[in-house]
Protein backbone atom coordinates (compact mmCIF):
# COMPACT_ATOMS: atom_id res chain seq x y z
CA UNK A 1 0.00 0.00 0.00
CA UNK A 2 1.55 3.36 -1.07
CA UNK A 3 2.19 5.99 1.59
CA UNK A 4 0.01 9.05 1.44
CA UNK A 5 1.54 12.22 -0.07
CA UNK A 6 1.11 14.07 3.22
CA UNK A 7 3.02 11.44 5.19
CA UNK A 8 5.80 11.31 2.57
CA UNK A 9 6.25 15.10 2.63
CA UNK A 10 6.36 15.10 6.43
CA UNK A 11 8.98 12.36 6.47
CA UNK A 12 11.13 14.19 3.91
CA UNK A 13 11.01 17.42 5.91
CA UNK A 14 11.94 15.54 9.08
CA UNK A 15 14.87 13.94 7.27
CA UNK A 16 16.11 17.31 6.06
CA UNK A 17 15.94 18.72 9.58
CA UNK A 18 17.98 15.82 10.92
CA UNK A 19 20.62 16.11 8.20
CA UNK A 20 20.94 19.92 8.34
CA UNK A 21 23.98 21.13 10.30
CA UNK A 22 23.22 22.83 13.61
CA UNK A 23 23.12 26.60 13.51
CA UNK A 24 26.50 28.13 14.14
CA UNK A 25 26.87 29.49 17.62
CA UNK A 26 27.26 33.26 17.82
CA UNK A 27 30.86 34.03 18.59
CA UNK A 28 31.71 36.48 21.34
CA UNK A 29 34.28 39.21 20.59
CA UNK A 30 37.80 38.18 21.56
CA UNK A 31 39.57 39.85 24.44
CA UNK A 32 41.94 41.49 21.97
CA UNK A 33 39.07 42.98 19.98
CA UNK A 34 37.46 44.28 23.17
CA UNK A 35 40.75 45.85 24.24
CA UNK A 36 41.19 47.52 20.85
CA UNK A 37 37.65 48.87 21.10
CA UNK A 38 38.25 50.43 24.51
CA UNK A 39 41.59 51.91 23.46
CA UNK A 40 39.97 53.50 20.42
CA UNK A 41 37.16 54.87 22.57
CA UNK A 42 39.67 56.31 25.06
CA UNK A 43 41.65 57.97 22.26
CA UNK A 44 38.57 59.53 20.71
CA UNK A 45 37.40 60.79 24.12
CA UNK A 46 40.85 62.20 24.91
CA UNK A 47 41.07 64.05 21.59
CA UNK A 48 37.55 65.44 21.96
CA UNK A 49 38.24 66.69 25.50
CA UNK A 50 41.53 68.24 24.40
CA UNK A 51 39.82 70.13 21.61
CA UNK A 52 37.01 71.30 23.87
CA UNK A 53 39.24 72.46 26.73
CA UNK A 54 42.40 73.72 25.00
CA UNK A 55 41.35 74.40 21.40
CA UNK A 56 44.08 71.92 20.46
CA UNK A 57 43.88 68.26 19.44
CA UNK A 58 46.96 67.44 21.55
CA UNK A 59 46.41 69.33 24.84
CA UNK A 60 48.58 72.17 23.58
CA UNK A 61 51.59 69.97 22.84
CA UNK A 62 53.42 71.01 19.66
CA UNK A 63 56.61 68.98 19.94
CA UNK A 64 58.33 66.83 17.39
CA UNK A 65 56.49 63.63 18.35
CA UNK A 66 53.31 64.78 16.61
CA UNK A 67 55.13 65.81 13.45
CA UNK A 68 54.94 63.38 10.49
CA UNK A 69 58.54 64.30 9.66
CA UNK A 70 59.76 62.65 12.86
CA UNK A 71 58.36 59.27 11.86
CA UNK A 72 59.44 59.60 8.23
CA UNK A 73 62.99 60.01 9.46
CA UNK A 74 62.65 56.85 11.55
CA UNK A 75 61.62 54.92 8.44
CA UNK A 76 64.10 56.61 6.11
CA UNK A 77 66.89 58.14 8.19
CA UNK A 78 69.12 60.68 6.48
CA UNK A 79 72.90 60.71 6.59
CA UNK A 80 74.18 63.34 9.05
CA UNK A 81 76.24 66.13 7.51
CA UNK A 82 79.71 67.10 8.67
CA UNK A 83 80.55 70.72 7.89
CA UNK A 84 83.61 72.88 8.19
CA UNK A 85 83.20 76.35 9.65
CA UNK A 86 83.50 77.80 6.14
CA UNK A 87 80.74 75.54 4.84
CA UNK A 88 78.51 76.37 7.80
CA UNK A 89 78.99 80.10 7.16
CA UNK A 90 77.25 79.73 3.78
CA UNK A 91 74.03 78.88 5.63
CA UNK A 92 73.48 82.29 7.22
CA UNK A 93 70.16 82.95 5.50
CA UNK A 94 71.44 85.35 2.85
CA UNK A 95 70.88 82.80 0.07
CA UNK A 96 68.01 80.60 1.30
CA UNK A 97 67.23 79.41 -2.24
CA UNK A 98 70.56 77.60 -2.30
CA UNK A 99 71.65 77.23 1.31
CA UNK A 100 69.12 76.39 4.05
CA UNK A 101 69.34 78.41 7.26
CA UNK A 102 71.61 76.62 9.73
CA UNK A 103 72.66 77.31 13.29
CA UNK A 104 75.26 75.40 15.27
CA UNK A 105 75.41 75.01 19.01
CA UNK A 106 78.33 73.36 20.81
CA UNK A 107 79.26 71.40 17.69
CA UNK A 108 75.76 70.29 16.68
CA UNK A 109 74.20 71.73 13.52
CA UNK A 110 70.48 72.43 13.19
CA UNK A 111 68.39 73.32 10.17
CA UNK A 112 66.24 76.21 11.42
CA UNK A 113 64.74 77.15 8.06
CA UNK A 114 61.26 76.21 9.23
CA UNK A 115 60.24 79.04 11.53
CA UNK A 116 63.67 80.52 12.18
CA UNK A 117 64.07 82.96 9.32
CA UNK A 118 62.24 85.82 11.08
CA UNK A 119 64.62 85.82 14.05
CA UNK A 120 67.81 84.33 12.65
CA UNK A 121 67.63 85.44 9.02
CA UNK A 122 68.97 88.72 7.60
CA UNK A 123 67.52 91.62 9.57
CA UNK A 124 66.46 89.37 12.44
CA UNK A 125 67.36 90.15 16.03
CA UNK A 126 69.64 87.12 16.25
CA UNK A 127 71.05 86.96 12.73
CA UNK A 128 74.58 86.93 14.14
CA UNK A 129 73.97 83.37 15.37
CA UNK A 130 73.13 82.00 11.92
CA UNK A 131 75.77 80.11 9.99
CA UNK A 132 78.10 79.74 12.96
CA UNK A 133 78.56 78.12 16.37
CA UNK A 134 78.26 80.93 18.92
CA UNK A 135 77.40 78.81 21.94
CA UNK A 136 79.28 81.06 24.35
CA UNK A 137 77.22 84.13 23.47
CA UNK A 138 74.02 82.19 24.11
CA UNK A 139 75.09 81.89 27.72
CA UNK A 140 76.88 85.17 28.41
CA UNK A 141 74.79 87.52 26.28
CA UNK A 142 77.96 89.07 24.80
CA UNK A 143 76.72 89.12 21.23
CA UNK A 144 79.71 91.04 19.87
CA UNK A 145 82.73 89.47 21.53
CA UNK A 146 81.56 85.94 22.41
CA UNK A 147 80.41 84.66 19.01
CA UNK A 148 82.48 81.54 19.51
CA UNK A 149 82.11 77.89 20.46
CA UNK A 150 84.81 78.33 23.12
CA UNK A 151 83.20 77.39 26.43
CA UNK A 152 86.30 77.56 28.59
CA UNK A 153 85.95 79.35 31.90
CA UNK A 154 82.18 79.05 32.20
CA UNK A 155 80.72 78.37 35.63
CA UNK A 156 78.68 75.29 36.48
CA UNK A 157 75.52 77.38 36.33
CA UNK A 158 76.47 78.62 32.88
CA UNK A 159 77.24 75.10 31.70
CA UNK A 160 73.77 74.09 32.90
CA UNK A 161 72.38 76.80 30.61
CA UNK A 162 74.40 75.28 27.76
CA UNK A 163 72.71 71.94 28.46
CA UNK A 164 69.29 73.60 28.47
CA UNK A 165 69.94 75.19 25.09
CA UNK A 166 71.05 71.84 23.69
CA UNK A 167 67.78 70.29 24.79
CA UNK A 168 65.84 73.23 23.37
CA UNK A 169 67.25 72.88 19.88
CA UNK A 170 67.31 69.09 19.82
CA UNK A 171 63.67 68.82 20.90
CA UNK A 172 62.32 71.77 18.94
CA UNK A 173 59.12 71.04 17.03
CA UNK A 174 60.41 72.59 13.80
CA UNK A 175 64.19 72.70 13.93
CA UNK A 176 66.10 69.61 12.80
CA UNK A 177 69.39 68.26 14.06
CA UNK A 178 71.24 67.43 10.84
CA UNK A 179 74.87 66.88 11.79
CA UNK A 180 77.98 68.48 13.22
CA UNK A 181 80.51 71.20 12.53
CA UNK A 182 84.24 70.53 12.80
CA UNK A 183 86.06 73.28 14.68
CA UNK A 184 89.80 73.82 14.67
CA UNK A 185 91.30 72.86 18.04
CA UNK A 186 91.37 75.64 20.61
CA UNK A 187 94.86 76.47 21.81
CA UNK A 188 94.67 75.89 25.58
CA UNK A 189 97.20 78.66 26.12
CA UNK A 190 95.10 81.23 24.28
CA UNK A 191 93.24 83.76 26.46
CA UNK A 192 89.66 82.99 27.49
CA UNK A 193 87.19 85.51 26.03
CA UNK A 194 86.85 88.25 28.67
CA UNK A 195 83.48 89.30 30.13
CA UNK A 196 81.64 92.10 28.40
CA UNK A 197 79.76 95.10 29.75
CA UNK A 198 76.98 95.08 27.18
CA UNK A 199 75.48 91.65 27.75
CA UNK A 200 72.06 91.20 26.19
CA UNK A 201 69.16 88.91 26.84
CA UNK A 202 69.62 85.34 25.70
CA UNK A 203 68.37 84.71 22.15
CA UNK A 204 65.00 83.29 23.01
CA UNK A 205 63.31 84.79 19.97
CA UNK A 206 63.63 81.55 18.06
CA UNK A 207 61.53 79.63 20.54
Amino acid sequence: MAASPTRSASAAASSRRRSAPPAAKQRKPSALAQLAKWILLALVTNVALSRALTQSWTWGYDGKWIKPRTYREFVRPFAPVVLSEAQLALHDGTRPDRYPLYLAFDGDVYDISDGGMRNYGPGGAYHQFAGRDAARAFVTGCFKTHLTHDLRGLTQDQLAIVSNWKNFYRNHAKYRHIGTVVHPPIDPSSPIPPPCNDAKAQPGGGK
